[in-house]
């Protein structure tokens, strides 16, 4: 990627951190530029239509490129930069790995951060009122099944899609990293999944989510231990 690059992004958007973490897997210099959807004056609406996050703006041979979105970000970088590769070469690797981010971006997404991230962050930062514990716990238990669904991937898989790291793996880890920061994740209960994420975190890429805060809420406890 030439020129100067920029990331808008929120800190604990799930989207955003999938970005950041392939920008960090590609070795590619940016500029991270916090951005929250909620700002009445925030970058993202002008920079956006639908207004949200992540955006990358870099220059190319023809200008300002603006790419919004993870889903495209992440297909674009590998396109770009196809070193080190984020997608297996076979057609059927790369529709399962293709597969699992969409299982997060919208299973996921819609099951345990509808409720989890919307009741423990977004409803703080829009005044909404009180988290509502009932919402909590449908989050809490979608998210058990969830991390069972991934141990029962890794029994036979060292990726979450095959045999190595690819965009799979990263947004899982972007997804649950945010339950990790709000100290949701339950992962004594499925030691493959803990596993897992241990080696994710201990990725050169993870450094800057690790050190992720969002100003009034602290991470929980053991949210930047590698060994945890």
């Amino acid at each position: 990627m030439t020129g100067a690059a920029r990331l808008y992004h929120f800190a604990l958007d799930p989207a955003s951190r999938q970005a950041r973490l392939a920008l960090a897997e590609k070795g590619a210099a940016f500029e991270p530029v916090p951005a929250s959807p909620w700002e009445a004056d925030s970058a993202l609406a002008a920079l956006n239509p639908a207004g949200l996050p992540p955006v990358l703006e870099h220059e190319d041979e023809g200008g300002m490129l603006r790419i919004c979105g993870s889903r495209a970000i992440l297909e674009y970088l590998e396109e770009i930069s196809p070193e080190p590769a984020l997608l297996p070469g076979g057609p059927a690797e790369r529709a399962e790995t293709r597969r699992l981010i969409d299982w997060f971006d919208r299973k996921y997404d819609g099951e345990v951060n509808a409720w989890l991230l919307h009741e423990k962050i977004e409803k703080r930062l829009q005044g909404l009122g009180a988290p509502d514990p009932a919402a909590i716990r449908a989050g809490r238990d979608a998210l058990r099944w969830h991390l069972d669904y991934v141990g029962a991937l890794l029994e036979t898989r060292e990726g979450l899609a095959g045999p190595r790291f690819s965009l799979a793996d990263i947004a899982a880890a972007a997804h649950l990293s945010c339950a990790d920061y709000l100290g949701e994740a339950p992962w004594d209960s499925c030691p493959p999944a803990k596993a897992w994420y241990q080696r994710i975190k201990c990725r050169p890429s993870f450094r800057a989510i690790l050190a992720d805060r969002l100003p009034g809420l602290a991470p929980a406890d053991g949210y930047q231990d590698l060994d945890f």
